[in-house]
């Protein structure tokens, strides 16, 4: 194997394995900064040596070896300059999981745990969202600050302060390397699956920039959102997220036209719907709803909006779609989950149900809502309700708004190609 085959092979185990090097590396020393570190450290001893030994037959656990000798000369050091009794306490503990079995099964031993661990702390609420975000596919998802900032069209240096700062401020908050328990977990958890979402989302509808979709974004959530399923198989609201995802992405190949454009649902072609990605997210749903079933509880909001994505998923035509059982599953939303969005939601469903006028009704009565100022889809689904109505003037001026409040280039041209189809005829001319 020539040496550049041999980095691009030792590239390729690390990102894999950098997650569990993290966490377990994070466990010993307590410091998600120096975890990294030392995950680094183990990366270029191997690209020393493994150009000139070789890969080795358990690349992973020869990682975890190199990473963990390098903990404990640290941990020997820090020892010898501060003379901390705690720090001899825990080289000796760590040494002493050192001799323990083999360094295969260290490697497998409590990973799934420590893995937990690391996405609570990445997720931790004393960081902002944006943080979290970045420190969640940097730490979790393996990405490189360069490929984040691609990801999220932000400067490489805004994403690398982000970064560091995050890190920073877990060392000086203490934030304890362990997992919520009680009330705690439920709060922790919702950040957790709050961040996995925006990632999904980030890449399902790019808020700015000139794709309508990234599916890269899109693909690490749904990877994050698997493993955190497989650690925390009984949270009900766990499997509703993946359940949602799974099913949302299975429309991503049909999300555009031949020309990036967007293309949206009722208008998509559904025979290029993913079908294995949806019976994984109709399993998942079941998955879902069974915990919260067994467990005395009722849906959570991811749960209620995969059992939406569900109705979409399982109509073969849009004009089979069962609105009036989403207008349902929208007021169920509504009443756990109340926001201004989903009330927009279910005006939609209504519409489609009752007609335009009863979702109007509804829309009219969010036009104040502060939260919506500069929300661009409320304009557009006004505009949709009004063009449908036959009102196309006010139509045209609703998509113009809305075309002027969105910030990614391949939705405002789709607002304004809508409102320019709302043109009123001329006279003696053709029909709009």
């Amino acid at each position: 194997m020539q040496a550049s085959d041999t980095h691009r092979a030792i590239e390729a185990v690390f990102r894999i394995e950098q997650a569990k090097l993290i966490a377990r590396l994070t466990r010993m020393v307590r410091d998600v900064g120096l975890a990294e570190e030392l995950a680094q450290e183990a990366l270029l001893a191997a690209l020393e040596r493994w150009p000139v030994a070789g890969v080795p037959d358990k690349p992973g656990a020869w990682l975890m070896a190199a990473a963990r000798h390098r903990a404990i000369d640290h941990l020997r050091r820090r020892k010898l300059a501060l003379r901390k009794h705690e720090d001899l306490a825990l080289t000796l503990q760590i040494e002493g999981e050192e001799a323990q079995a083999d360094a295969d099964a260290a490697l497998d031993d409590e990973v799934g745990d420590d893995l937990l661990r690391l996405m609570f702390i990445a997720c931790h609420p004393v960081l902002a969202p944006e943080a979290r975000v970045a420190l969640t596919l940097r730490l979790i998802g393996g990405l490189t600050t360069e490929e984040i900032a691609r990801a999220f069209l932000a400067q490489e240096p805004t994403i690398a302060q982000r970064i560091v700062r995050a890190k920073r401020t877990l060392a000086e908050k203490r934030i304890p390397f362990e997992a919520p328990r009680g009330a705690e977990l439920a709060q922790r958890l919702a950040s957790v699956l709050s961040v996995i979402y925006l990632i999904f989302n980030e890449g399902y509808a790019a808020t700015a920039g000139e794709d309508w979709v990234r599916p890269q974004l899109c693909e690490e959530a749904l990877r994050l959102a698997r493993i955190l399923a497989s650690l925390a198989p009984e949270e009900a609201e766990v499997h509703g997220l993946v359940a949602l995802m799974e099913i949302q992405a299975s429309r991503l190949k049909a999300r555009t036209g031949p020309s990036g454009e967007p293309v949206l649902l009722l208008d998509q072609d559904r025979s290029r719907w993913d079908q294995l990605l949806i019976r994984r997210g109709l399993a998942a749903l079941a998955q879902a709803e069974a915990r919260a079933k067994a467990q005395g509880i009722a849906p959570g909001p991811y749960t209620l909006q995969a059992a939406i994505a569900a109705c979409h998923a399982r109509a073969r035509t849009a004009e089979e779609t069962d609105w009036a059982r989403i207008a349902g599953l929208y007021g169920a939303l509504a009443e756990i989950s109340p926001s201004p969005v989903v009330e927009l939601n279910r005006a939609v469903a209504l519409a489609m149900l009752l007609g335009p006028a009863a979702g109007l009704k509804i829309v009219d009565a969010l036009a104040a809502e502060p939260a919506l100022k500069s929300y661009h889809l409320l304009p557009s689904v006004r505009g949709d309700l009004l063009k449908k109505l036959g009102r196309l003037n006010e139509a045209r001026a609703e998509f113009e708004r809305a075309a002027a409040l969105a910030t990614n280039a391949r939705e405002r041209t789709l607002l304004l190609e809508r409102a320019a189809r709302c043109a009123a005829p001329q006279p003696g001319g053709p029909p709009a």
